[in-house]
């Protein structure tokens, strides 16, 4: 009986051995990392209404752990686990603590950003998504002509909405990009920026709110210190007040294929049958230039009143002011602009 007795014993002792050490084993595993500290960091992609312990052999099969089985053992042991669906940033020199905790946080955002500088045409935006994978080229221009389909709680241009198309950063989601919805909210942040604060000053103005986004796609591209713009307004809205030529330049380049496109510039210029060559035509060309900012928008609504009627810049883009033609002739020789 007592050797029995002993027998027993000794067999309770190695099954706690042996449990200890599987357990001590165990988490000694859980602790260590698949790989050394500086592996590259990868996407691990969390299904939605997918289980912690059904992560397991995805982990595995992608080398971030390195048994699906010491993995539920550690969310036994971790108790309370709550992964977000999504895709998270986790690197096979992570423990699986470490993993755990990485799945629990927020997940890398689908989308990215798509930035529209300010002044683009719509065919420079148009290019941009192309370029990025986002749209087939021609698209977001094909949208944008088709005013009608969009709304806005002010009056919406026919043929296009170019100038009206607020530029600056969205974010976007590539696999599910919709141009018309990345429309949709350059007019709304138009809006929101510049139509909703200065609708009532819009309505005393006496300009339409076309007129002044015209007028500010010109600024955008003419003066590129937004504090000099409400001066440069005021020249341009006297001249077409007084019926004299604009002689904005930039608006020759507006049809261009390529902006910079300096031959085809030059021959647009002396094309005097041309609605967009200012230098000859009288008055606002025959629409918005490209997207405007805020600054150029409240430039244009609200101009600087001064004595000048005739501006340029020199080769370092610093603005020259001239009250007359004979001030204006002297500086283009000073500053061989012509």
């Amino acid at each position: 009986m007592k050797r029995i007795l002993l027998v027993l014993v000794g067999v309770v002792v190695l099954a706690v051995s042996a449990v200890a050490g599987t357990f001590f084993w165990a988490e000694g595993q859980v602790q260590r990392s698949v790989a050394p500290p500086g592996a590259p960091t990868v996407e691990f992609t969390v299904p939605k209404g997918t289980t912690g312990r059904g992560l397991g052999p995805q982990l595995a099969s992608q080398g971030l752990i390195s048994d699906a089985r010491l993995w539920r053992w550690h969310l036994f042991r971790r108790g309370h686990f709550a992964p977000k669906a999504g895709r998270h940033a986790v690197s096979p020199s992570m423990t699986m603590a470490e993993i755990a905790t990485a799945l629990e946080g927020s997940p890398i955002p689908d989308d990215v950003p798509f930035v529209v500088i300010e002044g683009w045409r719509l065919r420079d935006t148009d290019a941009a998504l192309a370029a990025a994978g986002l749209i087939k080229p021609g698209a977001y221009v094909a949208a944008a002509s088709q005013p009608e389909r969009f709304t806005a709680p002010f009056p919406l241009p026919k043929g296009t909405l170019e100038g009206y198309l607020y530029p600056e950063t969205y974010r976007v989601v590539p696999g599910a990009f919709k141009v018309q919805e990345l429309l949709q909210r350059q007019l709304d942040t138009f809006a929101e920026r510049f139509y909703t604060p200065n609708k009532e000053a819009l309505a005393r103005s006496g300009r339409s709110l076309h007129e002044v986004v015209v007028m500010a796609s010109m600024l955008e591209r003419e003066e590129p210190v937004p504090a000099q713009r409400p001066l440069v307004a005021g020249i341009l809205w006297k001249r077409v007040d007084k019926g004299f030529p604009l002689g904005v330049d930039a608006t020759s380049r507006y049809e261009l294929a390529e902006w910079n496109d300096r031959l085809a510039f030059l021959k647009r210029l002396r094309d005097l049958q041309d609605p967009w060559n200012t230098r000859h035509r009288k008055g606002l060309p025959p629409g918005p230039i490209g997207a405007p900012t805020v600054e150029s928008l409240q430039a244009a609504l609200a101009p600087k009143p001064s004595e000048f009627w005739y501006y340029l810049h020199d080769a370092e883009r610093r603005l020259h002011p001239s009250r007359n033609a004979e001030e204006h002739e002297a500086l283009r020789r000073k500053y061989n602009v012509y």
